[in-house]
């Protein structure tokens, strides 16, 4: 598995993380819980990486890390088929873009 740099993401700074920081965490968040290494534009459901079951928990981990509201049209398996879908999500839920 490969070393990722832990981010945290710090609720008292204004400073968003970058995209880059995004992926990266999320690449970490991933591979210690699945203990394989994922690349960032694998499909997580057709590799067998996530269980519907961790899905619900991957929405929890990105509104709570993120700070932002999975909710209606924005609640589907494409927005965390992979880590750039993610990353594309919570950039697009915190530009206030969101469906």
């Amino acid at each position: 598995m490969t070393e990722r740099p832990l981010i945290t993401v710090s609720t008292t700074s204004s400073a968003q993380p970058t995209a880059a920081e995004i992926e990266t965490a999320l690449l970490s968040f991933l591979e210690g819980r699945v203990k394989v290494p994922v690349d960032p534009d694998t499909d997580l459901f057709a590799s067998g990486a996530i269980t519907s079951l961790f899905s619900l928990e991957l929405v929890v981990h990105v509104e709570t890390a993120y700070g932002v509201a999975v909710q209606g049209d924005e609640l589907r398996m494409d927005n965390f088929r992979s880590v750039r879908a993610m990353v594309a999500l919570v950039e697009r839920l915190r530009d206030g873009a969101g469906s």
